[in-house]
């Protein structure tokens, strides 16, 4: 059968939007869980310490979501809707060149896919706001409607080619005439399974890549102002 509908893939983090997803939505959800400050400055500094020994990504993205053991995915949801609307309100959430883009691509009848490290609780109120039609990601693992704080996959590096390949053979895609978005070293792979690569921002990896193979390249966006915390939500492990 041959494959005709091309598709437009982004990452998230970095890329369609101007900060890390599953950073600013911890700091909002241990703020909701009534943590002090400090509790989230120890979370980040721990897995900023993995990254600088040379933890590779799937293991801090592993080490990220056992943060997750036992709070439930019902309750994790709806803190999720309340960041994302925080974060609407603050502004400077997306990188308006990455969404017009997007934008662009929707208009144009192409297949919006959202390709993240990230977990469907930070992604699908992203997705909808955008209008993305599918979202491939991170899939913690869940057991009677809580997280187990275990992943098996992490959706990075050569797990974004390998899902784009497979979503491509099920929903006919064409690759050759499709675009990828990435910011970073990690999104190559996914980048590389299409015919038209963006590089977003100014990693001089990145751009001296996208020099090389003529890939375009569209600016990065400061990151957004800090965000506002909520006060104490009762029941959010409930």
């Amino acid at each position: 059968m041959t494959s005709t509908t091309p598709a437009a893939f982004f990452d998230v983090d970095g890329t369609l939007t101007t900060a890390t997803s599953m950073f600013r939505f911890l700091e909002y959800r241990l703020a909701a869980e009534g943590n002090p400050p400090r509790a989230y400055r120890e979370e980040r500094q721990r897995l900023r310490a993995m990254t600088a020994a040379g933890v590779p990504r799937l293991e801090t993205n592993r080490a990220y979501f056992a943060g997750y053991r036992g709070s439930s995915v019902s309750a994790i949801a709806a803190l999720a809707e309340e960041w994302f609307r925080t974060e609407l309100r603050l502004g400077g959430f997306f990188n308006g060149h990455v969404l017009s883009a997007l934008h662009e691509h929707r208009g144009a009848g192409h297949l919006v896919v959202l390709v993240s490290g990230s977990f469907r609780a930070c992604l699908d109120p992203i997705a909808r706001y955008v209008g993305a039609d599918v979202v491939l990601c991170s899939e913690p693992e869940t057991e009677s409607g809580r997280y187990t704080g275990r992943v098996q996959r992490p959706m990075i590096g050569e797990a974004k080619s390998e899902a784009v390949r497979d979503l491509a053979a099920r929903r006919r895609i064409h690759l050759p005439s499709s675009t990828g978005y990435g910011d970073h070293e990690s999104d190559l792979p996914l980048l590389r399974s299409v015919g038209r690569a963006t590089v977003v921002g100014t990693d001089p990896v990145m751009r001296e890549l996208a020099a090389r193979n003529n890939w375009r390249v569209l600016p990065g966006a400061p990151s957004p102002a800090p965000l506002p915390l909520p006060s104490t939500t009762e029941g959010v492990r409930s």
